[in-house]
């Protein structure tokens, strides 16, 4: 998880220095510059004790990640990555061109900055894609157990979503933010239904309606849970800015379902809080990636 940082805690800007291999971790190499990037990057976030040793742990520890994304095809892209760190500097107040100036000042680089956050965005897929495919039961095998276990199938809130996208290129958003918000909260106020927005829609430039279609309470978006549960329907949520531009979801419809999926859903959000949490299951996961990998300390 990408922590805040503090621009307090910034050191002096770290001298080139002559790179040296210290680990080889399955044929990769991690020199001595890339562990002064992280010691530094774990100095801007506040972090104690010998911030060499823990930037080498580290280092390995994302080596070891990067080879299993890379074995299972997991890839990011340049642009998810720009997107990212552009989301990241907003919400340290900074523009990017700031945060460029601040990693660099403080020996990170953004260099550096930017493959920590693809590395944390494959492994966050790798993660889930573990999840999903382990030891999952069925939706009939779920039923089941919690049938023998005294209890009848639960229900969830299914909703019927439509998506508006007011979309705002990256490159004019300064100028244009302030406008797109306006038009979209002045098509929220209009919404009645799903059936007049594309109506509403016409004559306004570069908006995307999309229907999103049936959705479970459990499988609502975490970014946008909150403010579909608060809309009533016929009504709409909060515009709110995104990297495609600023938008709002509406509510169609609602009702309460009872099937196998539902059970399945909940069993699972039930059994997850009895798990450990995810910082756990990627320890886990690392250590056991780890323990395979061949790690040669030069």
């Amino acid at each position: 998880m990408l922590a805040c940082l503090s621009p307090l805690a910034m050191p002096p800007a770290a001298s080139a220095q002559a790179s040296e291999i210290r680990y080889i971790v399955n044929k990769e190499a991690i020199t001595s510059y890339d562990i002064q990037r992280r010691a530094a990057f774990l100095r801007l976030q506040n972090k104690r004790g010998n911030l060499q040793q823990l930037a080498a742990e580290e280092m390995i520890d994302q080596t070891v990640r990067n080879a299993e994304a890379k074995r299972l095809n997991i890839n990011v892209s340049d642009d998810q990555v720009a997107s990212a760190y552009e989301r990241f500097s907003r919400s340290n107040k900074m523009s990017p061109a700031q945060m460029d100036q601040m990693l660099n000042q403080s020996g990170v680089t953004k260099a550096h900055f930017r493959e920590f956050i693809r590395a944390q965005m494959r492994w966050s897929q790798v993660l889930s894609r573990a999840n999903r495919s382990g030891g999952r039961m069925s939706e009939q095998d779920v039923v089941r157990r919690m049938l023998e276990q005294g209890g009848a199938k639960p229900t969830a809130t299914e909703y019927m979503l439509q998506q508006v996208i007011f979309v705002v290129p990256t490159a004019e958003r300064r100028a244009k933010l302030g406008v797109r918000k306006r038009e979209a909260d002045a098509l929220r106020q209009r919404f009645r239904s799903c059936d007049t927005t594309r109506e509403f829609a016409k004559g306004l430039i570069d908006v995307t309606v999309r229907d999103l279609g049936r959705v479970l309470e459990p499988e609502l978006p975490s970014d946008w849970e909150k403010e579909v549960k608060a809309a009533k329907v016929g009504g709409a949520t909060v515009v709110r800015e995104t990297e495609r531009g600023v938008e709002f979801i509406g509510i169609c419809s609602t009702r309460e379902v009872s099937d196998d999926r539902v059970a399945q859903m909940v069993f699972g959000a039930e059994q997850q809080g009895k798990d450990d949490d995810m910082e756990a299951a990627s320890k886990k996961l690392t250590d056991e990636l780890r323990s395979k990998a061949q790690i040669v300390r030069r």
